[in-house]
């Protein structure tokens, strides 16, 4: 079962003037950080988390909405995938789990 939480980025969010000047996006190393805080929740236990697979699909412009889904884990690991709330693009998808040691 899928679970979800909508992030919307600001028009004026910091990382993005940098990021680039001439076309500003949102860096994938936010939208992944954002995957994970709401994802670890499926992962109960554990505080930390290794991203065993990430790839970013679009990009994402400030001001946009995104939709964060994640599964319960299953076999340990968590699925998850951001989609633009505004047209359900997939823009970044991956699977999370625990560090071998907490498993």
């Amino acid at each position: 079962m899928w679970q979800s939480k909508e992030v919307r980025f600001a028009r004026d969010h910091p990382t993005a003037a940098g990021h680039f000047p001439s076309r500003p996006i949102i860096p994938g190393v936010l939208l992944l950080d954002e995957a994970i805080k709401h994802a670890l929740a499926a992962v109960e236990g554990h505080g930390d988390i290794v991203v065993r697979a990430a790839k970013f699909h679009r990009p994402v412009s400030p001001g946009d909405a995104i939709l964060i889904r994640w599964q319960a884990p299953f076999q340990g690991i968590v699925k998850f995938e951001c989609r633009l709330v505004a047209d359900d693009s997939l823009v970044a998808s991956g699977t999370l789990e625990p560090p071998a040691d907490a498993r």
